[in-house]
């Protein structure tokens, strides 16, 4: 809500103030999380499933979906085309029997980069697309050339004016489709634009991410014809229609992370629950490392932190390597380690916007290119910290809750993008963390 104050200060002259009203989150550190969490449905599996129910007309349930803004953010943007689109509880309703606007405008995709997948599932029915070029958390460069490159491959004439991606087809075709490095939008992309091609796609070097893998397995559901699913070389036979299907959105494997970096951080004990441990492979893998205990059921994870923590360096990767959504919580949780550790984000080299912010807090961190060398002290002291991004944010929670005194952190909507009421979750493990209203000018 925005509220405009006009002052006179020295007719016939006016001062304008703008004062924006903002979430804030106000936490007091020192305690140690305890208890259990239950994980909320994977944001980026959803992210590719509702567009995904553009292929086919018809009416779909997407269970398990969690409340957040990235989900409303692409809810608004199917309903531009024409869809109609309803939460009820942790149910989604999708029907796509009444699009008529094959247009994805710049107001909505500003929000969110991953509005680019309406690109191939509007190609692939409608052979007409225009969607605006993708905006989103505002670090790295994270160019669509992989996208185009691949819809020219299967056939598409695609031009590019006025920040707007121009595509037409009268008919997709299968065709081979190698990535230099494997990208989970473009993979995605392709996939839902290569179902309802002419012939055989082939897509090498593919993502093996388990959102993606949720993705092909939606569209087997829906009747396409993929094989390959879970590895680097997807096979796609083209198919003339698909069908209405349902699903229960995957548990969000980064929620999960956080969470447990959270109990780790703290020095805690926190369950886990509604996971698939096999997706944090990796994580649990450098937490072990860390020192701390892990207990691994069928969908949960309990955690149980040391009373100090071995410093561990951390090089992101693709899928099933470590995941660059974590990098940020693992930097703030090896501010606590005893030592020096080196964490290397391979994926993106300029993700380190959170630095500044956990060194405000008393962290002792250095970046130098795509490295962070952190030095280890357990010692943070409250401050008051701005949210730039997603996972930035996450970080700048966690530091909150080791820091002596109380920390702000600001501009909080950015982990409403992908986190369901995470203040909440976290009062249930004893965390003192308030969300506040603040006003800005």
């Amino acid at each position: 809500m925005n509220r405009s104050y006009i002052e006179n200060v020295n007719p016939p002259f006016f001062a304008i103030y703008i004062v924006v009203y903002m979430d804030k989150f106000v936490i007091q550190g020192g305690n140690e999380l305890r208890g259990e969490v239950t994980i909320s449905g994977a944001k980026n599996a959803l992210l590719a499933l509702m567009p995904a129910t553009i292929l086919a007309p018809g009416s779909y349930t997407l269970d398990n979906t969690p409340d957040l803004r990235d989900v409303t953010t692409m809810s608004q943007l199917l309903q531009i085309m024409g869809m109609d689109v309803k939460l009820s509880g942790k149910k989604l309703s999708i029907d796509s029997s009444g699009i008529f606007n094959f247009e994805a405008p710049y107001e909505q995709v500003k929000k969110m980069r991953a509005s680019i997948y309406v690109l191939g599932p509007l190609l692939s029915r409608y052979g007409e697309a225009r969607v605006s070029l993708p905006g989103g958390c505002a670090w790295g460069p994270r160019p669509v050339n992989f996208h185009i490159d691949g819809m020219k491959k299967l056939g598409a004439e695609i031009t590019i004016e006025n920040g707007y991606i121009n595509a037409r087809a009268k008919k997709l075709r299968g065709t081979r489709i190698s990535f230099d490095t494997p990208s989970v939008g473009a993979t995605g992309n392709l996939l839902m634009a290569a179902v309802l091609a002419e012939g055989t796609t082939m897509i090498e070097n593919a993502a093996m991410e388990p959102e993606i893998n949720q993705l092909a397995h939606f569209l087997k559901k829906m009747g396409a014809k993929i094989h390959g699913v879970g590895t680097k070389r997807l096979e796609v036979e083209g198919v003339t229609e698909l069908k209405p299907t349902n699903i229960a959105t995957i548990p969000d494997r980064i929620e999960a992370g956080t969470f447990l970096v959270a109990g780790a951080i703290t020095g805690g004990k926190i369950t886990i629950k509604n996971c698939i441990p096999d997706h944090l492979s990796a994580v649990l893998s450098k937490l072990e490392q860390a020192g701390c205990e892990i207990r691994v059921e069928r969908s949960s994870i309990s955690l149980t932190a040391p009373s100090i923590l071995e410093p561990v360096d951390v090089a992101t990767d693709v899928y099933p390597g470590f995941p660059t959504d974590m990098q940020a919580q693992w930097i703030a949780l090896m501010c606590k380690a005893k030592g020096t550790s080196v964490i290397t984000d391979s994926i993106f080299v300029d993700r380190f916007k959170h630095v500044p912010e956990l060194n405000r807090l008393g962290a002792n961190i250095e970046i130098e290119e795509n490295v962070a060398v952190v030095r280890g002290n357990g010692k943070l002291k409250g401050a008051k910290v701005m949210s730039t991004d997603l996972r930035a944010s996450a970080s700048l929670i966690l530091g909150g809750l080791i820091a002596e005194g109380e920390t702000e952190v600001l501009r909080v909507y950015h982990i409403d993008r992908g986190y369901e009421s995470i203040e909440k979750k976290l009062q249930k493990l004893d965390a003192r963390i308030e969300r506040v209203q603040t006003e800005e000018y």
